[in-house]
């Protein structure tokens, strides 16, 4: 498939690169702007996100309201109440009383607003970015090159590559069969001939695959092993004032803080977007309860345990940890390891070339102003999440990206087009 001439032959206002829900959001929001002139690649024949997750009754940690378009412009055709009504099912929601929608139906959603878009392009995997000059007067185009011989030019991009499966040290080049929390569900099956797993990791979605694999303990007869380095379980924060973090006014203060500062904050934060949902670590006490009716529940739960070294013998891992409060190595013996280790911003190779455009912090991380641009000139690349260290929890929360794609479009059209709020919380964050 080869771009539509009007692709080829313009310069567009921009690009954006990758398509999750943030890029998505955008797309949905600069759909209807007459002024604004882009278009989306995306590498994947159609839209997925998190797809190896959509376990049965697996819902978002944010409300509806956290759509593609609602916080930005609650009138738009894009938002997730108007998907429920063309779908037949808004009573059915109403009804349900349980504004957290299903990952799988959130998933459906976003590939319903995907197909309405005309400057969405599937199927094109960007292969290197230039910087094209023109004239004397320091402008240029950049130039966006796909696998198909297509190139795109803009004078602006949008990043949105998402952050792909993190494997920690120990597991790379690891031979066998393990897997990522984002491959479970095709492999579940798999999996639950094995005679032992183990999981390693926290957060949401190693408590939604413990939780998964404890429900079928005694039918399939395995060992369950979950290990992890945080000292506890430890639950989302979700209470009012603390979600006050995720407003205008803490991304503010939080940018300003010396770069140390942030970058040990970063650390502190993270129950407040890496946490458990608290009902699925009482669902999960209540199942072990039931299950140790019958006698000893073959699982183990370890806390304060970091993976130190993994080899792969005999068909199954050798697993090396080290308790860290005490200070002892142990080893754990598995057939099957799942590792629930999250996912981590890589740059993207096709930025190599414009290398010299963009700005680092000291600790060889994209310097992201508080527009949210990344490039010298302040105002020509722009990173979709990715974000932690200078916006902090707001740049993963689907809730901000609205905010986030507002404040964009306002960088792109030099106007205010959508609202951006400056003042919403209650609570001062400096003084």
């Amino acid at each position: 498939m080869t771009a539509p001439a009007e692709d080829r032959d313009r310069i567009h206002d921009f690009v954006g690169i990758g398509l999750g829900p943030f890029n998505l959001g955008l797309a949905c929001l600069t759909e209807p702007i007459d002024a604004l002139d882009g278009i989306f690649l995306e590498s994947k024949p159609d839209f997925e996100w998190h797809s190896g997750m959509f376990l049965d009754g697996a819902h978002l940690q944010t409300p509806f309201l956290s759509d593609l378009v609602t916080l930005a412009d609650p009138t738009s055709p894009y938002s997730f109440l108007n998907y429920l009504k063309e779908r037949g099912r808004l009573y059915a929601f109403y009804i349900r009383e349980n504004f957290h929608p299903l990952r799988a139906e959130y998933d459906d959603y976003c590939r319903w607003a995907a197909a309405k878009l005309s400057c969405v392009r599937f199927n094109r995997t960007v292969t290197e970015v230039t910087y094209e000059e023109e004239g004397g007067d320091g402008d240029g185009v950049y130039a966006v090159r796909t696998h198909n011989g297509e190139t795109h030019r803009a004078r602006h991009l949008v990043l949105g590559t998402g952050t792909p499966p993190y494997l920690p040290e120990p597991c790379r080049g690891l031979a066998g069969d393990f897997l990522h929390t984002s491959r479970y569900l095709e492999h579940r099956e798999r999996l639950r001939r094995k005679k032992s797993i183990t999981l390693v990791g926290s957060g949401q979605s190693a408590a939604e695959v413990y939780h998964d694999l404890l429900s079928e303990i005694d039918v399939h007869g395995y060992r369950l092993d979950w290990v992890t380095r945080s000292p506890r379980f430890f639950p989302l924060e979700y209470t009012k004032l603390t979600l006050e973090m995720t407003s205008p006014e803490y991304v503010d203060y939080y940018h300003a803080l010396p770069e140390e500062t942030r970058y040990r904050l970063t650390e502190q934060h993270k129950g407040l977007y890496k946490g458990i949902d608290g009902d699925l670590i009482d669902e999960i006490f209540d199942l072990l309860y039931q299950k140790s009716l019958a006698g000893p529940v073959p699982t183990r739960l370890l806390t304060n345990s970091a993976l130190t070294r993994a080899r792969y013998e005999d068909g199954g891992y050798v697993l090396g940890f080290r308790q860290q409060e005490q200070g002892r190595d142990f080893e754990i013996r598995s057939e099957g390891l799942v590792l629930a280790t999250g996912y981590r911003y890589t740059e993207p190779e096709f930025l190599k070339p414009i290398r010299d455009r963009l700005r680092y912090d000291a600790h060889g991380n994209f310097d992201i102003a508080r527009n949210y641009a990344i490039d010298v000139t302040g105002r020509g690349v722009f990173l979709q999440n990715a974000g932690v260290h200078t916006h902090s929890v707001t740049s993963p929360d689907l809730g901000m990206g609205a905010y986030r794609n507002a404040y964009i479009i306002r960088e792109l059209l030099g106007t205010e087009y959508y609202p951006v709020e400056k003042t919403i919380a209650f609570q001062e964050f400096g003084v």
